[in-house]
């Protein structure tokens, strides 16, 4: 390999939005070498919010969701290739069709997959959808066009409930069955999402919480209904499976990277840490399929499957790919995320999750524009706004400065008074839809016991 950074060969395994962007910032970095891009699907990068919001909604086609592109990148994309392997002592990526590509550095941006409905022939029922992917999304919106009788969404997470509000707005009936107490529980907690039950219920959404769908029946190979662990039965043309993300770690199993089901680990500058806890100077990481130390949240490794945050973190991640030492950056940006849903804006900045109390400080649930602001021992953590984002950049600075909580008089319509409450964050465990930020803990998913030889 060359000295000079701006020179070599770099691959990026993952043509997604954050392959996209770090490609583009290593060209505006100065990266001069061979730029080649690997992707599973056979699609240039697009962009997939949308999938479960306007193109349910019949306002936008999937195969517009385009991502446009910043700059040519010179890249050499190869579409429609699974990386299978990595060998990082020979610095070369395996490649499904037989291709070994050799690299200097590697750039790992593989994000998440839809998590399947687990019973394999169940889930093979014309009838049964998960949403991640653009004929995901085209298939469930031609499904969705024909008036089916009833849609049973399985997951009451923050896609779920965008595609609920999607079938409710296109007058369909929709049940959403959800494990947990309260939709949205996972990402808000359990004070705040009870908010979100009336919503869901206010517009006409059969909602069944603390309950678990057993088994999807089928006649003829088409889905016609649900059994759930109440006993109840449910009819049923179409069922979408909103159960969360699956990381897309398996093909780096044997790599000796600390790659696991909660994700790759990395510093904060997106530097891959290996299965011993050394940070690698060659392999980097950005997007949803990361996991990284953040210091406002005690350095526990945050998993994030944010649009920002992708964006964000793929910008270091190139940046410190082509510069040494002091030079480097770290990833320090505060998670933000947002969803519509029953024609509500909902955005949050910072860690819900990452909280022991939240206090109402502006607005009332009655009226349908609040702001919730969290804290954790006794500093602001995160908020969320319902209708009311120009408060957030206020919450934010609270955030970054770790400002005492309750947080004080900040913005005109402060509520005063209100107590601060238990946020009531829920184990994970007890959910059936995956939180979108996840704290997974101090160390890497493989504990290692050094043997040293006699001698």
């Amino acid at each position: 390999m060359s000295h000079d950074l701006t020179d070599g060969r770099i691959v990026v395994v993952g043509a997604s939005l954050a392959g996209l962007r770090a490609a583009e910032a290593l060209r505006e970095e100065g990266f001069a070498g061979e730029l080649t891009v690997v992707g599973d699907e056979p699609h240039p990068p697009y962009d997939r919010p949308p999938l479960s919001k306007q193109v349910l909604l019949g306002r936008a086609r999937a195969g517009q969701c385009t991502l446009p592109a910043r700059r040519d990148t010179g890249a050499r994309w190869k579409l429609g290739v699974r990386a299978t392997g990595l060998d990082a002592d020979g610095k070369r990526v395996l490649l499904a069709d037989g291709e070994q590509l050799p690299y200097d550095r590697l750039l790992i941006t593989t994000g998440t997959r839809a998590r399947p409905w687990p019973n394999r022939e169940e889930g093979a029922l014309d009838g049964v959808f998960t949403v991640r992917t653009v004929e995901d999304a085209e298939r469930l919106s031609e499904r969705l066009d024909a008036g089916p009788r009833r849609v049973l969404v399985i997951g009451a997470g923050f896609t779920g409930s965008e595609i609920a509000s999607a079938c409710r707005e296109r007058g369909l009936a929709v049940t959403v069955a959800e494990r947990g107490r309260a939709p949205l529980i996972g990402a808000l907690g359990g004070t705040v999402a009870s908010w979100a039950t009336e919503l869901h219920r206010s517009h006409g959404v059969d909602l069944r919480c603390g309950v678990t769908v057993t088994s999807l029946k089928g006649s003829g190979g088409r889905l016609s209904g649900a059994e759930l662990s109440d006993g109840s039965t449910l009819d049923a043309d179409i069922a979408v499976v909103a159960l969360g993300a699956v990381r897309n770690t398996e093909w780096l199993a044997g790599s000796g990277l600390a790659a696991g089901p909660k994700g790759v680990a990395c510093d904060a500058g997106c530097r891959v840490v290996d299965m011993y806890g050394i940070v690698t100077d060659d392999v980097f990481v950005a997007g949803d399929v990361s996991r990284f130390p953040h210091p406002l949240f005690e350095y526990q490794f945050l998993a994030l499957e944010h649009w920002g945050n992708a964006v964000a973190q793929a910008e270091v991640a190139a940046h410190n790919m082509v510069h040494r030492g002091a030079h480097k950056r770290p990833h320090l940006s505060v998670p933000a995320f947002w969803s519509s849903q029953f024609g509500l804006n909902i955005k949050s900045v910072g860690v819900p999750t990452f909280s022991d109390q939240v206090v109402l400080a502006q607005g009332a649930p009655g009226d349908r524009r609040l702001v919730a602001v969290y804290g954790y021992r006794g500093r602001v953590t995160a908020a969320v706004t319902v209708n009311r984002a120009k408060s957030l950049e206020h919450y934010e600075e609270l955030i970054r400065t770790a400002a005492p909580f309750p947080p004080g008089p900040g913005a005109s319509d402060y509520v005063a008074g209100n107590e601060p409450m238990p946020s009531d964050v829920p184990d994970p465990k007890v959910l059936s839809h995956g939180p979108t930020v996840a704290l997974t803990g101090h160390l890497p998913d493989r504990r290692l016991v050094m043997v040293r030889p006699g001698g």
